[in-house]
């Protein structure tokens, strides 16, 4: 009997060793996101410190992703590049005016939904739409909004603004949108 628990034991090792090696390599990995982006854009911090679920933020409300956001008037969504989560010209633009907006309406609590176009694994595209969302909400913090008023989730490719296959869609569906926390 102990020789065949000498036996069992490296083998049962080997097979677990190998499930676990077999489940990272389908995990989204900093390689997946290509090279870092230059200094002066405002990127999130790194993502794969931050504590998982991927879709959801802790500060979100639990009862329902349609019920708890609604669309505000004063705030703009911002796009991005493809495979970047980068903040380019115009985004940034963008968020300074929803900051003006979110400074002049002080009680308002905003979700940043993270998007993606439909090309790449599911898990690569929530990956990337939380860092799309994290970006965002670094930025508004850094310029003077409460982290506590904002809360991300990151919707990867499942909702498209716009149903279609090619570069013009794709640029539409890559980006951030603001919505109001009820």
């Amino acid at each position: 009997m102990r020789n065949l628990s000498r036996q069992i034991l490296p083998v049962l090792l080997m097979a677990a060793l190998i499930a676990v090696a077999g489940c990272a390599s389908k995990m989204a990995s900093e390689q997946d996101f290509g090279p870092r982006p230059a200094d002066k854009a405002i990127v999130a911090t790194d993502v794969a410190q931050q504590p998982r679920p991927l879709a959801v933020e802790s500060q979100t409300v639990q009862s329902g992703p349609v019920a708890e956001h609604r669309a505000v008037a004063g705030l703009e969504r911002i796009y991005f590049t493809y495979n970047q989560f980068t903040l380019e010209e115009q985004a940034r633009i963008t968020l300074e005016q929803n900051a003006v907006y979110l400074r002049s309406n002080p009680t308002l609590k905003v979700v940043i939904e993270g998007h993606c176009d439909d090309r790449g694994s599911d898990e690569y595209n929530l990956a990337l739409g939380e860092r799309r969302a994290v970006t965002a909400k670094n930025y508004l913090i850094s310029l003077g909004i409460a982290a506590e008023r904002l809360s991300i989730i990151s919707y990867g490719e499942e909702q498209p603004l716009v149903a279609a296959a090619n570069e013009e869609a794709w640029s539409q569906n890559r980006r951030a949108e603001f919505k109001a926390v009820r």
